[in-house]
């Protein structure tokens, strides 16, 4: 089995600083890779590398073949991308949002708004389909932003903290349909903080720290002998473990 994603000395400069440091990697089709790190790391400089919105790199990139800067439309139409906060167009309708990026992939207009509609419905969203979207939440905003990024079924989905924001039933369904869509055959990239629910819905963990991939495995294959859970590993793995020290000292300012 061939990989859909490759990536081959991926180097990423803003500036004189350099974020991400050779990364090396190959993701193979019909799996959630958890893709974590702390704040800084280069998580969702490499996403967006990989959905197409940034070709200031050096290195080589391609998914299912295609180069990202020389094929970057046709990898967006195999592609779904469903970043942390969800700018949206304020003045539009859930319906009328969706019907602008579905045309964006030439679907028909019938369509659109048959699975819209559907998809809508199933995240509790049945009500709000032509209310303007200046009125809504930030959890019916990403419920929105989620609709937006699968709405042309792509066969690799690029998600970026897509709970944020969420209610916890919103955040139980989530998880359920990514799970339901890699039974599908489609193929998950999940960059999250929340280690719980990496550990649970990923087949294979990759962790970076300054731009760098310390770890690369199952969480079985990462997890210490004493059954260490992915939080500690990724404290351990990113050096950071005097929480103890830190919250003792924070909550020590406090007093007079």
């Amino acid at each position: 089995m061939e990989p859909i994603i490759q990536i081959r000395d991926l180097c990423k400069f803003f500036g004189k600083k350099q974020v991400l440091h050779g990364i090396n990697l190959d993701i193979m089709p019909g799996q959630v890779i958890g893709y974590i790190g702390p704040n800084g790391a280069g998580k969702s400089t490499t996403v967006r590398i990989l959905a197409g919105l940034d070709d200031r790199f050096n290195g080589t990139v391609k998914i299912k073949g295609m180069d990202v800067k020389e094929d970057s439309i046709a990898i967006k139409r195999i592609i779904g991308y469903i970043p942390e906060l969800a700018e949206l167009y304020d003045v539009l309708s859930p319906m009328e949002f969706l019907l602008l990026i579905g045309r964006l992939y030439d679907m028909e207009d019938q369509q659109i708004e048959e699975r819209a509609t559907r998809m809508l419905e199933f995240l509790g969203l049945k009500d709000k389909l032509h209310d303007r979207m200046d009125t809504f939440s930030k959890g019916m905003r990403q419920k929105v932003l989620l609709v937006s990024g699968l709405l042309h079924n792509p066969e690799i989905i690029f998600m970026d903290e897509p709970l944020s924001g969420l209610d916890a039933n919103a955040v139980i369904l989530v998880k359920e349909i990514i799970l339901r869509l890699v039974e599908q055959g489609k193929t998950v990239i999940y960059c999250s903080h929340n280690m719980d629910t990496v550990e649970k819905i990923s087949d294979r963990i990759i962790l970076i720290a300054d731009g760098k991939v310390v770890a690369d495995g199952t969480f079985h294959d990462l997890k210490r002998s004493e059954g260490d859970t992915l939080e500690k590993l990724f404290s351990q793995l990113t050096g950071q473990t005097d929480f103890d020290q830190l919250a003792e000292g924070f909550t020590q300012t406090l007093n007079p």
